[in-house]
């Protein structure tokens, strides 16, 4: 309010100067004369100055005329000038709406109509780097994998867009299942930009697949000097990338460096039971078996497992079955009440025949929570004690159709190895194996009830067969043989068709640490 009032309180001193200006000119006496050759002009004051008025306003007008032609000789000539500016901006401003109209319609998965939009930007705006970029996308979502092929090809031409374009091209690569180009554009883009992670974690993948894993624990040090991985994490890896090293050299028969090898990955992850379970071959190779029973302790501290129990029986394979169960107590004292230490220890002494002890040290774990390892322990146990055939057989039946146990599982798309790789053989993850329970539908088929028969035979009910062996219809184990060990340490193997006086075998020969256990 108070601002409307000030400019109306100038327009009125304006107004009121002009009329004062102009009265006092109509009262001034005098004039201007104007003498141009014979010409002579005589003026009022006041025409006087609307002359110059006059004078000074053509003078103006002539200086833009004169200016408006030079910008048109300047345009025509292909000079920048107010008149190219403008058409510039006309342009840009289209270009800008139709990019603004590809994004929205890229955004709302219409692959097509962006590309067309897109395209029409590329003719408005010098802007390759968005456009280029926006037809690529477009194009992946048209499916149109040509022109985002070329699109993505253009990007890698410029130094400001190089990255991208080798990334869209290694993703495409990788859809198509080419991945030895796909890892070169991998490296390219990781010299590129060593701090990108998914650039980090799409090159480990396809090295590790490739098993270049030098390579790999070069990316693995990238990501954790770039912050991209935790410590702990990267210990952990790089002893995974060390022990699959040291399986390749083992493969090519180079021993010195597989030994050399195997050590460093334990030495990186003490608690890696494959690591351990290496460095413990290669110490017993170089005759250090007490270095050897050092580190599979030590492993064992951190988690008992079966295989860490056959390296270590696997350091004096001729003892005899006394001499092996004492030397075993330096690992069933550690974790007495440990699942896998409990296992081990009736299986040591099923070997030695204390058949009374095996019961004991076995417990509740046959009935609580049975897996078939426990329940062919209990199996090979009561055949120890001179239990019938139908008791023996009926434990068995109930192995045949109970949970496997812990297996190496992957933990991405959880299937199930049956023994510890570096990268999942079904989704090709890197170092996602673990030590676990399996869900029972990844082992279990329909066609165990063949089976039941074989190992129970005729046998009247209760005449002491288990009763849930009795009700039992267990799926097939496809694929699993072995032992069971007989009361004079005889072992009596299965197959179909076995008399009824035999029996399906446990996963493990009793007492012997160093069997498959798979």
């Amino acid at each position: 309010m108070l601002w409307s009032l000030v400019k109306i309180l100038v327009f009125v001193l304006l107004v009121g100067a002009a009329t004062f200006g102009a009265a006092y000119l109509l009262e001034l006496d005098g004039g201007v004369r104007i003498a141009f050759g014979a010409m002579e002009f005589n003026l009022t004051p006041i025409r006087a100055v609307i002359a110059l008025l006059l004078l000074v306003l053509s003078i103006w007008l002539l200086l833009k005329l004169a200016g408006l032609l030079i910008a048109l000789l300047k345009f025509i000539n292909g000079d920048e000038t107010a008149l190219s500016r403008y058409f510039d901006r006309n342009r840009e401003r289209k270009g800008f709406n139709a990019l603004s109209d590809s994004l929205m319609a890229l955004a709302s998965g219409e692959g097509r109509l962006a590309m067309s939009k897109a395209t029409k930007a590329e003719k408005y705006l010098d802007r390759p780097d968005l456009t280029t970029l926006v037809i690529a996308q477009a194009a992946e979502v048209a499916g149109d994998k040509r022109r985002a092929e070329e699109a993505y090809k253009r990007l890698v031409t410029d130094e400001r867009t190089r990255f991208v374009g080798v990334r869209g091209l290694m993703k495409q690569k990788l859809e198509a299942g080419d991945t030895d180009k796909a890892m070169k554009l991998a490296e390219k883009a990781f010299a590129l930009k060593p701090q990108h992670v998914e650039v980090q974690d799409t090159l480990l993948k396809l090295q590790a697949a490739n098993q270049d894993w030098s390579g790999a624990r070069g990316t693995l040090k990238a990501k954790l000097r770039h912050g991209a991985l935790p410590r702990d994490v990267h210990k952990r890896r790089d002893a995974v990338l060390a022990l699959s090293e040291a399986k390749t050299v083992l493969a090519d028969d180079s021993t010195i460096e597989m030994r050399e090898a195997a050590i460093e990955a334990n030495r990186l992850s003490p608690d890696l039971i494959p690591a351990a379970v290496f460095a413990a071959r290669a110490y017993a190779e170089q005759g250090k078996p007490k270095y050897a029973t050092r580190v599979l302790k030590k492993a064992w501290e951190a988690h008992p497992h079966p295989d860490l129990a056959a390296a270590f029986a696997a350091l004096h394979p001729e003892e005899d079955a006394e001499a092996r169960l004492k030397r075993f107590k330096t690992l069933t004292r550690i974790h007495p009440e440990h699942r896998e230490t409990r296992l081990l220890q009736a299986e040591l002494l099923i070997a030695a025949e204390d058949f009374p002890a095996a019961r004991k040290a076995l417990g509740d774990l046959a009935t609580e929570k049975p897996d078939a390892r426990a329940l062919t322990i209990m199996a090979a146990i009561e055949r120890g004690e001179g239990a019938s055939d139908a008791v023996v057989k009926g434990w068995l039946a109930r192995a045949v159709s109970a949970p496997r146990g812990p297996q190496w599982t992957c933990e991405n798309c959880h299937h199930i190895h049956a023994e510890w790789v570096p990268v999942c053989e079904n989704c090709q993850a890197f170092d996602t194996l673990a030590w676990k329970d399996a869900p029972a539908a990844d082992y279990q088929t329909t066609m165990s009830s063949a089976m039941l028969p074989l190992i129970v035979g005729r046998v009247d009910e209760g005449a002491g067969v288990p009763a849930a062996a009795q009700a039992a219809t267990p799926p097939e184990m496809p694929g699993e043989t072995g032992t069971a060990e007989a009361p004079d340490g005889q072992a009596q193997e299965a197959s179909d068709g076995i008399p009824e006086a035999e029996v399906i075998p446990p996963e493990h020969s009793p007492g012997d640490p160093s069997g498959d256990r798979r």
